[in-house]
Formats: C-alpha cells, structure tokens, sequence
C-alpha cells in the first residue's frame, strides 16, 4: 500500500519502496500475486513535483516498473481517486488493473509541455490501440474507469462502495487459481501494427483538420 499523502506522489522513497516491495515479493515462496494500492483519497496522482530540475534519484521510475512488468507473479493495480501521469504509468506496468467506478485515469503531461516518460507512450498503446493512446497522449484528457475498461485499459471495474482492494485480491486469486501467466504489458498487442508511421499520421492530421481546423 502506498501512503505518501496528499497524493501519493511518486517520490524517490516510494520508488524505493516499490521496488523492495517487488523483489520481495517475487523471492518469497509463500507470495502467489501482488496487488498494488493506495491509502486515502486517491491512487498515485503522478511525480513528484519538489523533484523536479533536480537531478535524478536512485531508482528512477522506469526502472521501478519494469521490474513491476518483469515480475514472475501477477501484479495488480487497485485503482482509486485518479491515476495520473507516472501514477497510470504505474498500474499501466502492472499486469492488470482493477478500478473502482469513480476511478479516472490519464496522462496528463501534455499540458505542462512534456510527453510521459515512465513508459506510457509504449504499453498504453499495446493496451488501447496506436489511435486510442495518440488521442489520450495528445489531449491529456483523463477518462473514466468505464471508457478505459472498454479501451482495453481497465480489466475490471468495481461498483462504488466495494471493497477495492478485496476485488484486486479476488482477480489475483482467480488469476492464480486459473493458471494464467503474468504478462507483461509489453508483450502486448491491441491492435494490428501500421508499418507505415508517415501514413498513419498524414490520416491523423487530416482528421484533425476536417473536425477542426484550429487544432491543426
């Protein structure tokens, strides 16, 4: 569980802690799945913003979640609130994601100039498809837990007022009880491939241009 309140920023404590959490997990036989969640009002809602234009510390995110991603037993993420940025980069790393209703996922980064750099800009679109993630990338709009079940992004949705983290735990035991490998988000695949990059973005600018010229 992580607890670093208000938001459970991503700081370089928690990274640590996540990190340790995992390999211990994985080492200890008695351990057959791992779910990730957070204390109070919400999921992790992104970095931590006292780290910022500061020089890099030990472990930094991507490296975080990819032994998330790598980890043999399934990970899951039990999301809250909102998982944003580095947060939704978070559960996107885990092998599956359950949510409740309320939940809104995103990734915002676009609005303060930047592109996600946890990883998003790959596994989102092995999850929802090229056009899909283009879109949420490119907008920084957060959608609810409903459009990204449907998206692919989401594997389960909980009613408001369940028990979160029993859900994560119930999808995890049905994982394990089923025999269903953890696989890893980026080994993934939502949707056929396109080889041709210079084409798929001619058809995406022209789609911007017929709906509203102003955004081109």
């Amino acid at each position: 569980t992580i607890d670093n309140p208000p938001v459970n920023a991503l700081s370089a404590a928690v990274r640590a802690g996540l990190l340790a959490a995992i390999r211990r997990a994985d080492a200890d036989a008695t351990v057959v799945a791992t779910v990730i969640a957070a204390a109070g009002r919400t999921f992790v809602a992104g970095a931590d913003i006292r780290e910022f234009g500061k020089p890099p510390i030990d472990p930094i995110l991507p490296v975080v979640l990819e032994a998330i991603e790598n980890a043999v037993k399934p990970v899951i993420a039990a999301i809250h609130g909102t998982a944003l940025g580095g947060g939704f980069e978070l559960a996107l790393a885990c092998h599956r994601r359950v949510a409740l209703a309320s939940a809104r996922v995103g990734l915002p980064e676009i609005r303060l100039g930047v592109i996600p750099g946890g990883g998003g800009t790959q596994r989102l679109p092995r999850l929802v498809g090229v056009e899909r993630a283009i879109d949420m990338i490119l907008s920084g709009e957060p959608i609810d837990a409903a459009s990204a079940a449907i998206a692919g992004a989401i594997d389960e949705v909980a009613p408001e007022g369940e028990d979160l983290v029993a859900a994560a735990v119930a999808h995890a035991c049905a994982m394990v009880a089923a025999d269903e490998p953890a696989v890893r988000t980026r080994d993934r695949d939502a949707a056929p491939r396109r080889t041709d990059g210079a084409a798929f973005l001619g058809e995406r600018h022209a789609a911007l241009a017929i709906s509203d010229p102003d955004e081109v």
